[in-house]
């Protein structure tokens, strides 16, 4: 399987994003398809999207988050991140800025699921 996965423009953006896990093949794929699963155990419904060159982005009612995968880590970015609260500090990268707020997974890293998924819910909240 070529390492593009963009390639494909006939195929949806579930299927997309199915393959580039698959691609990864290694614990950032594992860690990407873990995020993806908790995403859609809070919204069943939410909608993904392959946006800039192969990163999946999910919505509802709005852009809620994206997955990215870099070399070292994957990266999980909120939109409206800074609007967010996060009591347990998950937020630990792009902290700076007025607007989003970015999660670095680094491999071995445990998360918290219970602080992710009220991080998308208060985002889906956000965008209603």
């Amino acid at each position: 399987m070529p390492n593009d996965v963009n390639k494909d423009s006939n195929k949806s953006p579930a299927q997309l994003i199915d393959d580039k896990i698959h691609t990864l093949n290694d614990w950032r794929g594992q860690m990407l398809a873990y995020i993806r699963d908790l995403i859609k155990q809070v919204d069943p419904d939410i909608v993904e999207e392959w946006k800039w060159r192969g990163v999946p982005v999910w919505y509802h009612n709005g852009m809620i988050c994206t997955g990215e995968t870099y070399k070292d880590i994957v990266k999980v970015t909120f939109a409206k991140g800074a609007l967010l609260p996060d009591p347990t500090g998950l937020f630990n990268s792009s902290l700076a800025g007025n607007t989003r707020r970015a999660i670095d997974i680094r491999a071995g890293d445990q998360l918290n699921d219970r602080a992710f998924q009220e991080l998308i819910l208060g985002a889906i909240s956000l965008n209603k």
